[in-house]
């Protein structure tokens, strides 16, 4: 086990942020769990420290930014020290740009970037003050690719640029900036999702399936261990190969089919 250093978790009391509460509290680390979902976070909490792990819960909307700078200095008073932030939280549309409302725009953006840009800014002296450490931003492969969905693609472009900027920005504070870029994970949001575009999703994945939560969750405790103190502003895609296939894949699997 790794020794105890604190790590914030957005978006940590279920789905993908719940497996990476667990698989951080697994390591060693104290894990803040923050989210809207209060009655989910508490009992997640509940859940770990039963485990014999050390969790505590925050209230906390990622896209207020007052709200962040009361939650790091409560945190780091509580705690001593900051060592980490997964920047999960995050919100869905899948819309594509005219059929996209001003609102809904606004939202997304609030919460998939302004969101992570906040938290960057809130947690940075908070672990530089600790000694360093490391932070992960969970984006998305429709932060690599053209998608169909333009207000979550945009978003999500965004959260890769931030991240390789604030990875230049705090090297010199001993801060390492990484993104994740999940493909189609199997979770609760999955399963409201059409579901032939979710099986032509998975006919394209050479894997074969959706990638499970806690196979997400490994990456980032990975990237919040010492094994990774040489990775600062890279994008670690997690998709089964899906985007490594691309076209040709899709081309290879459709010419099988017709002979």
């Amino acid at each position: 086990m790794e020794s105890k250093t604190t790590v914030l978790v957005t978006g940590g009391a279920r789905g993908m942020g719940a497996a990476q509460s667990k698989a951080l509290a697994a390591h060693g680390h104290h894990v803040a769990v923050c989210d809207l979902l209060d009655a989910d976070g508490i009992a997640l909490v509940e859940e770990l420290e039963s485990a014999g792990y050390s969790a505590s819960y925050h209230h906390l909307d990622v896209s207020d930014s007052a709200a962040w700078d009361v939650l790091v200095a409560k945190i780091v008073a509580e705690q001593g020290g900051l060592f980490g932030l997964v920047n999960n939280a995050g919100v869905p549309l899948r819309t594509g740009l005219m059929a996209t409302s001003d609102e809904d725009w606004r939202r997304v953006m609030a919460v998939n970037l302004d969101g992570c840009f906040y938290g960057l800014r809130a947690v940075g002296p908070a672990i530089r003050d600790s000694g360093g450490g490391s932070i992960v931003n969970i984006s998305s492969i429709a932060g690599q690719i053209g998608y169909h969905a333009t207000g979550y693609a945009a978003s999500k472009w965004g959260l890769t640029g931030l991240t390789k900027s604030a990875a230049l920005e705090f090297a010199p504070w001993g801060i390492r900036v990484n993104s994740v870029h999940p493909g189609l994970v199997n979770t609760p949001l999955m399963q409201q999702a059409d579901p032939i575009f979710i099986e032509e999703t998975i006919r394209a994945t050479p894997v074969s399936r959706a990638g499970e939560t806690r196979e997400i969750a490994d990456v980032v405790a990975f990237l919040m261990s010492p094994g990774s103190t040489y990775m600062t502003g890279t994008e670690v895609t997690v998709d089964g190969g899906l985007t490594a296939a691309g076209t040709y894949w899709q081309i290879t699997e459709n010419v099988a089919a017709r002979r």
